[in-house]
């Protein structure tokens, strides 16, 4: 029996919203924990700085490159099920990283696996709230967002308490049955009665009938039907966002992994480090919802690319305080500001990208637009180690790397969106000049049309009365 379409902007979009929450706390807000085992995985496996950052690499590469397998899940079973099925997988991972013996297999749990269930329960919950939210998009995603800045506050201080009594290989486990609330919030997200909620249905559609296509072919047609590559050549705003926030996520997740053990280097207790991440995460509850308010005014419509473009500035920026002192209580003014430009990007990051494409092409522009990040996350955190490995463990040099992508980024993004709203505004002014031209040139014919008949039919009397 078909179960009866949620209605869009109803009552239920706001238990969605609450779903959307709490499965973004748990999954986006996981990596920044990490930082917690770094030292305890460094002395279990003997390994350098390099191979243990390969750790929450992996981990967020997969949380991002699975995009494009769970929008053909997503496709094929709906929502609900693509993101319970994460749940699931996250789970396994975890428990199955707590009996690892090897940093390749721990690489393989914890990163690969757990990993690719995060990102089938995230961004399954993104989709939907996509088709849920009309009116109030920017407000439902900046409130989404809160959860993500709940994850980072809870998760250091769990994973803390955590590891002083069980280990790692316990906190771990226990992790394993964390993630499996993200099976309940899937459960919460009904498909939702929209013409363009093709991707939330609950059965899968008929196949069609085409011929039987080879295994190249049919690859090809899956990767042109679920990856936005035309999008991505046809939209220079969508090519713009896309490569500016790869070249962002170079620099923008190494604050996360790296803040803690740069704080306990140079004397911060444990606790008070972990504490650290957990401030950021605080203020995030507090100003990511003042910055999807913000955004979402009428007044800045047309300017959210350009506050993205600064907030992804100020971070960059902000992270140069840690190259001056690593004193606790400079620190803490440091996540403190740190914490307002990361507000702004989480809660305009998917907002900015629903404006430079259309909502039907959404779930494919975020599928490219993941994986390419993906490219830059699983490269950034080994590269930062290696850093560390080649410079006696002078985080100073990871920050630095941290600001050099993040204010180009910033800079980029910010100049390319106003040369293309130029080159728009110059367009749209030649077409106006063009339209003007082409109706006064129809006026002028219309106006001719009936002096000429008029001297005709002079003309004709004439020689009549003749």
């Amino acid at each position: 029996m078909p179960q009866a379409l949620e209605r869009a902007e109803g009552g239920w979009a706001w238990v969605v919203l609450l779903a959307t929450m709490v499965t973004q706390g748990l999954t986006l807000g996981f990596p920044t924990c990490i930082g917690i085992f770094f030292t305890d995985l460094q002395h279990e496996f003997q390994a350098s700085n390099s191979e243990t950052s390969w750790i929450p690499s992996i981990l967020t590469a997969m949380l991002h490159a699975g995009g494009p397998l769970c929008s053909i899940l997503v496709g094929r079973f709906g929502c609900r099920v693509t993101a319970m099925l994460g749940g699931v997988l996250a789970s396994l991972g975890m428990v199955a990283g707590s009996f690892c013996h090897t940093l390749n297999q721990l690489y393989f749990a914890v990163g690969f696996i757990s990993g690719l269930g995060m990102c089938f329960s995230f961004q399954s919950t993104i989709i939907v709230l996509s088709f849920y939210f009309n009116r109030r998009r920017v407000l439902a995603n900046a409130l989404a967002s809160v959860g993500v800045s709940l994850g980072i506050t809870l998760w250091p201080l769990l994973a803390r308490y955590l590891l002083e009594n069980l280990g790692w290989r316990g906190t771990f486990f226990v992790f394993g049955g964390v993630f499996l609330h993200c099976c309940v919030c899937g459960a919460i997200l009904r498909p939702v009665a929209t013409s363009a909620a093709a991707e939330t249905r609950e059965r899968p559609p008929p196949p069609p009938k085409t011929p039987t296509r080879s295994c190249l072919a049919a690859c090809g047609w899956a990767l042109q039907r679920h990856l936005g590559f035309d999008i991505f050549w046809h939209n220079a705003g969508y090519r713009v966002f896309t490569l500016g926030v790869m070249w962002m996520i170079l620099g923008f997740p190494l604050p996360h992994v790296f803040l803690v053990p740069y704080a306990m280097r140079h004397g911060v207790d444990e606790h008070r480090a972990a504490l650290l991440i957990s401030i950021i995460g605080f203020s995030n509850i507090f100003l990511r919802p003042m910055a999807g308010l913000l955004a979402g005014r009428q007044d800045f419509a047309g300017h959210r690319k350009y506050l993205f473009s600064l907030a992804i500035l100020l971070n960059g920026l902000t992270n140069l305080v840690c190259t001056a002192s690593a004193d606790f209580r400079v620190l803490v003014g440091y996540c403190l500001v740190y914490s307002v430009s990361m507000s702004g990007i989480g809660a305009l990051l998917f907002q900015v990208l629903m404006d430079v494409v259309s909502m039907d092409q959404f779930s494919r522009a975020l599928g490219l637009c993941t994986i390419l990040e993906s490219i830059s996350i699983l490269v950034s955190p080994p590269v930062a180690g290696l850093v560390l490995d080649t410079t006696n463990n002078n985080f100073s040099y990871v920050f630095c790397m941290s600001s050099f992508f993040l204010i180009s980024a910033g800079l980029f993004m910010g100049g390319s969106f106003c040369a293309l709203q130029k080159k728009e505004k110059r367009g749209r002014q030649a077409e106006a000049e063009a339209a003007a031209t082409e109706a006064a040139l129809e006026r002028a014919l219309t106006v001719e049309g009936p002096r000429s008949e008029k001297q005709l039919c002079t003309e004709v009397m004439y020689v009549t009365s003749v």
